[in-house]
């Protein structure tokens, strides 16, 4: 299968909730439509950023469902199905196949700090619950799982397995997941960089794509990145990514990094509601003031880098 689908600047969903905190079917169709509007290559659903686990497996239904009425045959959709159980991971897994997602994923079970083998045992749950392709996401500052080269290079084999979402801080580690996911296929694997703040890194030692949380208040920046790197014009992609780099210092610096993004989106008319518990919503007048600033910053980079 042709793979160019999944190449290029996938934004990470963030939740959606109207204003009493339940998930919100309307405004997620919204979100989708605006970042089509943008002209991202695509969108991953229910991850990090999405807040999967913090929802229940009918929550995350619903918003997959909203978001391919809208999405279905515009751009890629990615859903992450990991949960904490495999049965429930099987079911989501199965659900979004059935709405026609273009792949699946989902990061290791948690909490138990399971072994490589019940990691594979449970992606390999998944796979055969689904005709989609998959995508292992790999995040052990979250997971606290540590990818073995071993299970990566018996996952690539397989044929479903495409590639996979390096979120770790180490571009050695993504460089050597290509090497090592490209030798076990024998052809094309793909790698999706995770740390926004080093996009151009990912992208230069061996990403095809890259799949970020703060990609969502400005995709702009990060489509301007991916031209760039493209173009092989590193110059002008290491001054952008500083400038996306203070960018996202200052998301950071807020009571929570989704909640400091959710709230630009109110700003400019994209109501996404409040983050969910216990992730720290905004609250106070500097908060308040951050958002507007970074807000403010983001628009003069867009004009600045049109």
């Amino acid at each position: 299968m042709s793979l160019e689908k999944f190449k290029g600047v996938f934004v990470a969903f963030y939740s959606v909730y109207d204003d009493e905190g339940n998930v919100s079917p309307e405004r997620a169709k919204k979100l989708a439509q605006y970042y089509i509007d943008k002209g991202v290559k695509g969108l991953y659903v229910g991850g990090s950023s999405g807040e999967g686990v913090l929802q229940s497996e009918e929550e995350r239904k619903v918003i997959l469902e909203a978001v391919m009425e809208v999405a279905k045959g515009k751009t890629t959709v990615i859903a992450h199905v990991g949960a904490n159980s495999t049965v429930e991971s099987v079911r989501l897994a199965k659900h979004a196949s059935d709405l026609g997602v273009d792949a699946v994923s989902s990061i290791p079970c948690v909490y138990y700090g399971f072994s490589p083998e019940a990691v594979k045992q449970h992606w390999l749950a998944m796979i055969e619950a689904s005709d989609k392709p998959f995508i292992i996401y790999h995040i052990p500052q979250t997971t606290r799982f540590n990818l073995p080269i071993s299970l990566l290079e018996e996952m690539a084999k397989l044929e479903k397995v495409i590639g996979i979402k390096c979120s770790s801080e180490s571009t050695f580690e993504l460089q050597q997941f290509k090497a090592v996911g490209e030798r076990a296929k024998q052809g094309e694997f793909l790698v999706f960089n995770g740390p926004d703040e080093q996009f151009i890194a990912g992208r230069a030692i061996g990403a095809d794509s890259g799949i970020g949380g703060t990609y969502g208040v400005m995709p702009e920046l990060f489509l301007k990145l991916n031209e760039y790197v493209i173009a092989g014009n590193f110059v002008k992609a290491r001054k952008l990514q500083n400038e996306v780099n203070e960018v996202i210092k200052g998301l950071l610096s807020g009571p929570s990094l989704y909640a400091v993004c959710k709230y630009i989106l109110k700003l400019r008319g994209v109501e996404t509601g409040e983050v969910r518990g216990p992730m720290l919503p905004i609250s106070k007048p500097e908060h308040v003031e951050l958002a507007e600033r970074l807000n403010k910053r983001i628009q003069e980079l867009i004009e600045e880098y049109k």
